[in-house]
């Protein structure tokens, strides 16, 4: 059945856009039974060809938009990328030549053309432990392991921590490179309800009763792609269906940055069972792939093991860029000028578009822009795609079957004199998929 309705697409007899039976309809017209056609289903949708959508139906993909999970898309050569967050600012090659310089003169220049520790070089990390003071609490620098990014920390958890069926909670809408770390591992990700990116403790609790869950993966401070910032309660609540679960608590704070005063973080509330991540490629340069991860002290053995058979460590030459950076106050500068760029962004984002109901955080370089009842997603990125410009439906993001209807809008990175002329394309675009 697959094939058959395989063949069909791509020779076009379905076109993009095309909606399909229902699983019910399948089964009779090929008089199979439901599970049949459900499976049949779930075949091409793993081909990627099919695509459901929440409250509509099933309908072919548009096979000139590549599927992704969201971290393999790339746009093409000439396309405006709105797929990626890439913060930027002039600044900051200078900042770069500033590092390398001092860098150059330093007097361990050459332990840096050795092997490292698997965590990190012990001085890199107590750097690292005391500027997180004054947002997470005390740290233990032994329990802080230098990462090569904040993907690499969450590939590491996933790697470490971790067996092959374990299942994990997660919001509706999550970070699409923890989607593809627990696809390689094959952990199951558990869809919990919530509300504009705050986890609802209540459906969490649900789920635990109904079936084994052995860790929750949150982002808290800045939820990408919503861009909200839980409030403490929730926090609070969310801790104590874990301590009574036993859940290891997955605390995603790269953006967290952003929120300038944020509640107290989860491994401030609860350090014996959070394995906190950050990172430092938004907040200095998306070429710095450099990160860490905080975790209790039961749990670092098997962190090492994943940072030993995947990097071994993370470039000496790297880390000792950043803590400079960190010690100097450049961090801090770097950290305050995203945030500015990133509310001049927001607001001309919302200049231009207008009524459109935008949820995003109010520094972040990012947005996510629900569509209208019965404005398909698809068609639109399709359009802008064919104006030079790549951008991202809801697909990458959803853990649900059923996909939302949405645009993520990740603009920092653009130039800004071309802002304004990709947002203006971008509610064009909307506004004619309204009309049909």
């Amino acid at each position: 059945m697959a094939d058959m309705l395989s063949t069909a697409i791509q020779d076009g007899k379905l076109a993009p856009g095309t909606r399909l039976p229902t699983h019910r309809a399948l089964a009779e017209q090929f008089k199979v039974a439901l599970a049949t056609a459900t499976r049949a289903y779930g075949e091409l949708e793993r081909r990627g060809l099919i695509i459901g959508e929440a409250g509509r139906g099933t309908y072919v993909r548009d096979l000139g938009l590549p599927t992704t999970l969201g971290v393999r898309q790339a746009a093409s050569d000439g396309l405006i990328d709105l797929v990626f967050n890439m913060p930027g600012d002039a600044a900051d090659a200078d900042m770069l030549r500033v590092g390398l310089r001092r860098l150059a003169t330093a007097g361990d220049l050459e332990a840096m053309l050795r092997y490292q520790p698997h965590g990190g070089r012990t001085h890199e990390r107590r750097i690292i432990a005391e500027s997180l003071k004054s947002t997470l609490g005390p740290i233990d620098p032994e329990c802080l392991l230098v990462t090569s990014g904040g993907q690499h920390g969450l590939a590491i958890i996933a790697f470490g921590l971790f067996r092959r069926g374990d299942a994990i909670a997660t919001d509706t809408l999550t970070y699409p490179g923890f989607k593809s770390v627990a696809a390689l591992q094959g952990l199951e990700l558990v869809p919990v309800e919530g509300r504009g990116g705050v986890m609802n403790p209540e459906d969490l609790e649900r789920q635990c009763r109904e079936r084994t869950v052995r860790a929750i993966y949150l982002m808290p401070t800045v939820h990408n792609p919503l861009g909200s910032v839980m409030d403490e309660t929730t926090r609070q609540r969310l801790i104590e269906v874990a301590r009574k679960h036993d859940l290891l608590v997955i605390e995603d704070a790269v953006y967290a940055f952003l929120e300038v005063d944020p509640p107290p973080s989860l491994i401030s509330l609860a350090p014996e069972r959070t394995v906190h991540v950050g990172g430092f490629s938004k907040s200095l340069a998306t070429g710095f792939r450099m990160g860490y991860v905080i975790a209790p002290a039961a749990h670092t053995d098997g962190l090492l093991e994943a940072i030993r058979a995947t990097t071994w460590n993370a470039p000496a030459l790297i880390s000792g860029l950043v803590t400079g950076w960190v010690e100097d106050g450049t961090l801090v500068s770097s950290e305050e000028n995203r945030r500015r760029d990133g509310a001049e962004r927001q607001q001309l984002c919302r200049t231009v578009l207008g009524g459109q109901s935008i949820l995003s955080h109010r520094y972040a370089g990012f947005a996510w822009l629900p569509l209208e009842k019965g404005v398909r997603a698809e068609p639109i990125v399709t359009r802008l795609k064919e104006h030079g410009i790549s951008a991202s439906g809801a697909e990458p993001f959803a853990t649900t079957i059923a996909v939302p209807q949405a645009l993520r809008l990740a603009f920092g990175g653009v130039p800004n004199n071309e802002l304004k002329g990709v947002f203006q394309a971008v509610r064009e675009a909307v506004e004619r998929a309204a009309v049909g």
